[in-house]
């Protein structure tokens, strides 16, 4: 992976755009190539440099009317100069100018055929709870659209194969992330892979430290830049585990540590509702990931779903669809 410096730990775009560094990374074409040049320039900001961040905030403010203007109106737009823009069309992995405008005329065609609503904007005071409601679940859907469509299946696959052939599991993520790690850790523990996820900084370390080769660990970071994570990854790797990283942002930190990487496409809105959205984004790899393990232990991993359910269903209360309670069954 590409080395990455300076990369800024806040989550909002405006604190990165204002925090980015002074040269550009090289642009590292993981991504799916039919996905929106949108999710990949949002990605990607961080490790730009500044004048071609103020391109990307021109293209993220209006793809729509930028997919109208000559080079040198968005160049101006920027205040910044032609090359630059150019620059910036290649270091997000378009090749120029043209094909970026292409890509933004076709993306923008496929988001008003999916919805005439505008309800990608930011939410404000004025809006009422119908509005917000809306919103969120805009954000909320796209980012698990964006995710699917950016997804990488080799490097899903490949991840795939090393789960499910691995001793034991651990997982990695600290505070909204943890959530997501838990998710994926009953996940796996109920198709009988061993598997524990952690959210303690010291127990994430001295977990790290015990692994080894054939064992796997996963780090799950929004950012990529949350340092309890990335130094979990690190231990782990140093100790022969192969590592894989799920974060939102390709040349993250933590990708450094990451034998592989799966991506996720959520943005941050107002009141941090994109918090919601990276959890769901997150999931939704997670979700795949697992799937794609169970169903290379099709039978193993269907009699142990089996077996997990029926461990449980005592504890639940026996509801007919009526809405009226079952008699609990007696003899058990």
């Amino acid at each position: 992976m590409p080395t990455v410096s300076n990369f800024p730990t806040v989550g909002d775009t405006e604190s990165v755009i204002a925090a980015a560094p002074s040269e550009a990374v090289p642009a590292q074409p993981t991504r799916d190539a039919d996905a929106s040049p949108l999710v990949r320039i949002r990605s990607l900001l961080p490790g730009l440099a500044r004048a071609e961040q103020r391109v990307a905030k021109v293209v993220l403010d209006d793809p729509a009317q930028v997919a109208r203007r000559s080079i040198t109106e968005v160049a101006l737009a920027a205040n910044t100069s032609e090359t630059t823009v150019t620059r910036f069309c290649k270091a997000v992995g378009v090749g120029g100018y043209p094909q970026l405008r292409i890509a933004l005329a076709a993306d923008t065609a496929r988001s008003e055929a999916r919805s005439t609503r505008n309800l990608g904007g930011e939410i404000g005071p004025e809006d009422d709870l119908a509005a917000v409601i809306g919103k969120v679940s805009f954000a909320d859907a796209r980012a698990v659209e964006e995710t699917a469509d950016q997804l990488d299946v080799p490097s899903l696959q490949r991840v795939i194969d090393i789960v499910a052939g691995a001793g034991r599991v651990d997982v990695y993520g600290v505070g909204a992330s943890a959530f997501v790690a838990a998710d994926l850790q009953q996940k796996l523990h109920r198709i009988g892979r061993v598997s524990f996820a952690w959210s303690d900084t010291h127990i994430m370390l001295t977990s790290a430290a015990v692994l080894s080769p054939g064992d796997v660990a996963i780090g799950i970071s929004h950012t990529g830049a949350t340092t309890d994570t990335v130094e979990a990854l690190r231990v782990a790797r140093e100790h022969g585990a192969i590592t894989v990283a799920v974060t939102n942002f390709p040349r993250s930190p933590i990708t450094e540590v990451a034998d592989h990487v799966l991506t996720t496409a959520a943005r941050e809105t107002t009141f941090r509702s994109g918090a919601t959205a990276s959890r769901i984004a997150q999931l939704t790899v997670i979700d795949c990931l697992f799937i794609g393990v169970a169903q290379r232990h099709m039978d193993a991993s269907v009699n142990a779903l089996d077996a997990t359910r029926d461990a449980v269903g005592s504890h639940r209360l026996g509801v007919r669809p009526d809405g009226r309670r079952r008699p609990r069954e007696t003899g058990k």
